[in-house]
């Protein structure tokens, strides 16, 4: 997003007299406009937010849903998936995957399928059956080092809908729209993966930015962190135990944008 600067120049200096002079008005409220220059790292209550070090990255990876086709009837049945992957290894461990200390998936890079914005499955193979509730849905798909971080490069993942079941009432999700996906953290955690959580998000038609769109991660009910942008982080710190993160998308009020979609809460479970 941008911003617009208004620059007023000219040769005289304007002389106020006292007639032009507005005067002050008593308990005047003065309504401050909502800061989003997020920093991009926080230490806040013991809990250390900072961006991932760099990873290799996979600017010519490419995902392609080969079915089913977006938009979809699947009348009865599992869902049938199938992708084309290029330039992207499926099953091999990412390069730096030993040197991350992140929970890392010992079966390698893989395909992170996020289905009405519920928690990911992971797919080694291009090819995945899925049982779904009747009624249209919204997904994203998109490629995952063996450490669970997306890969965010433009290529590297498809945004679609499907309808399941005999009675498929006519809707549609405006897939135009601005859309969050809540990627990491998930699950279990154990021993030293404690030390160094992922959070991980993915955006669909929309950019982040210090004075537009950013994303408010609320962690545990209590501690709010802002984000402009989109980048993987590191979290240190989280309690032992069950965390809850919730994540949504605003806008430069900071007003939540969509929330039915763009608004998601997760627990995962830190343990020794």
């Amino acid at each position: 997003m941008a911003s617009a600067s208004l620059l007023w120049a000219c040769n005289t200096t304007p002389v106020q007299t006292e007639e032009t002079v507005d005067p002050p008005v008593e308990n005047e409220e003065v309504v401050a406009e909502p800061e989003h220059d997020a920093p991009e790292s926080y230490a806040k209550e013991g809990i250390k937010i900072y961006p991932a070090p760099s990873s290799p990255q996979y600017p010519g990876a490419k995902l392609t849903l080969q079915k089913p086709e977006s938009g979809s009837k699947i009348n009865s049945g599992p869902v049938a998936f199938e992708f084309s992957v290029e330039q992207y290894e499926l099953g091999v461990q990412t390069a730096d995957a030993a040197d991350k200390e992140l929970a890392n998936s010992a079966k390698g890079q893989h395909i992170h399928l996020i289905v009405d914005n519920s928690p990911y499955s992971a797919h080694y193979m291009p090819g995945l059956e899925k049982e779904f509730e009747a009624g249209t849905h919204y997904a994203i798909a998109f490629l995952s080092r063996s450490y669970h971080e997306s890969v965010k490069s433009p290529g590297a993942f498809q945004v679609f809908q499907f309808s399941t079941g005999e009675l498929i009432e006519d809707v549609s999700y405006d897939l135009s729209q601005p859309m969050l996906f809540y990627s990491r953290p998930k699950g279990e955690y154990k021993g030293a993966d404690t030390k160094k959580v992922l959070f991980d998000f993915y955006l669909h038609n929309v950019e982040l930015a210090p004075d537009g769109y950013s994303v408010m991660l609320t962690i545990n009910e209590t501690l709010e962190f802002e984000f402009d942008a989109w980048q993987p982080y590191i979290i240190e710190g989280l309690p032992m135990g069950e965390n809850t993160f919730e994540i949504k998308l605003v806008d430069a009020k900071g007003t939540a944008v969509n929330p039915t979609i763009n608004l998601v809460k997760r627990t995962f479970t830190l343990s020794p």
